[in-house]
């Protein structure tokens, strides 16, 4: 009998899990489902990109998981019975029920309100998809001299606003941030950011805490008010709501709580990857929610998920950051080096090669997600017949 293995989402964590397991493990032991709602692989990294008119490659997962093996299931997932082992999913034909043996959860995350008045009526997000076409729409209506107003000083408040002032020069762009203007950054960092703020015409209103959205306006925290005809939210990301709703061992987030081989500390047949999971990285640090973050907890997970139906070596790699990379429209970019616990380091790189370098970046993610085993020849291993930690000798095919 073959032992199930289900994947949920198909973002960058799940279709690399999905792919990789594909190459691990044979194909006559183990039956790999990947769940989607969408039928095609959407990189979340260049949303920016895409709500200011820029076209995407499309990338149909027919095409990426083709001879692998994967079987792709088109459908929404709207429960998790972690007791039963079980997802409740819905589709063109109706609800429907699947049972799994080990289940790899990467349902990811969405926009982040924030519990902030009158966002969810009157801000636009790029978190995914449908929110970046909505604001792609609204910016093509949008007449010379409007303001535009993103909220939120991270990368990718610092990406969308960016984006749009270089595409669009004539509107008045301005971001809000907390703190401020990348006050995470190195002094390095920090100057350039505030140079091609400068010479895209980008106002940036700092230690400007948004208390209140409107149709035409922000108000901060201290009593300002910010012209917007549109305002961008981008201060976070806020998970699937599902994990929260089973007896999974979650965070006061709805984050999963797992260990380092992205494990559920609570349900053994259960890997959380990427925005999903609350995984520590160096100096015993959560890691952030990022592409970062994620492709390397999707590597441990389907590395470790092998190991242990196989009778394999479980992975050790200890999860660290190397550098941000942060676009800065089309021309210009920003490479801010970090210590493996994601601390700014004085060394960036900056103009058009980190931009070229942050191109290389996304497009490296992308392949990575139809080529998981980043150019590893495959070897797929039998699982062990008691599919224990620990057992005889593997054997391997090509």
């Amino acid at each position: 009998m073959q032992h199930r293995i289900i994947v949920l989402g198909a973002g960058y964590t799940g279709a690399i899990a999905a792919g990789r397991l594909a190459k691990r493990l044979h194909r006559d032991d183990v039956a790999i489902t990947l769940v989607n709602a969408e039928p095609d692989f959407v990189e979340r990294v260049r949303m920016h990109q895409l709500a200011v008119g820029q076209d995407l490659k499309p990338r149909p997962f027919t095409e990426m998981f083709a001879g692998t093996g994967v079987q792709l299931r088109l459908a929404k997932v709207t429960a998790v019975d972690v007791d039963r082992k079980t997802v409740a999913v819905t589709d063109a034909n109706g609800a429907d029920e699947l049972a799994y043996d080990t289940l790899v959860y990467a349902l990811g995350s969405g926009w982040n309100a924030q519990g902030v008045p009158g966002t969810a009526e009157h801000a636009y997000e790029i978190a995914g998809r449908p929110g970046a076409l909505r604001l792609r729409e609204r910016l093509a209506r949008l007449d010379a001299g409007q303001t535009v107003l993103v909220v939120g000083g991270g990368l990718t408040g610092l990406e969308a606003a960016t984006e749009i002032a270089e595409a669009r020069p004539d509107l008045d762009v301005a971001l809000a941030a907390r703190g401020g203007l990348g006050d995470w950054l190195s002094p390095k960092g920090r100057d350039h950011l505030g140079k091609v703020f400068g010479k895209l015409g980008i106002t940036a209103y700092e230690h400007a805490a948004v208390s209140a959205v409107a149709a035409d306006h922000v108000a901060t925290a201290d009593g300002r008010a910010i012209p917007a005809a549109v305002t961008v939210w981008t201060t976070g990301f806020a998970v699937h709501p599902i994990a929260q709703a089973t007896a999974l061992e979650v965070t006061g987030t709805g984050q999963i709580v797992v260990d380092g081989t992205m494990r559920s500390v609570s349900h053994p047949d259960l890997y959380a990857v990427g925005d999903a999971a609350m995984a520590m990285g160096a100096g015993d640090k959560p890691l952030r929610m990022s592409c970062a973050s994620g492709t390397p907890m999707a590597w441990q997970a389907a590395d470790a998920i092998a190991a242990r139906l196989t009778g394999g070596k479980l992975p050790t790699a200890h999860l660290r950051y190397f550098n941000q990379c942060i676009s800065l429209g089309r021309k210009e970019g920003l490479i801010q080096y970090v210590t493996a616990d994601d601390r700014a380091v004085s060394a960036v790189l900056t103009g058009r090669l980190a931009a070229a370098y942050k191109e290389m970046i996304c497009k490296g993610a992308a392949w990575g997600v139809a080529n998981p085993m980043l150019g590893v020849p495959t070897l797929r291993h039998r699982v062990a017949p008691d599919r224990a930690a620990a057992g005889p000798v593997v054997r391997a095919t090509a």
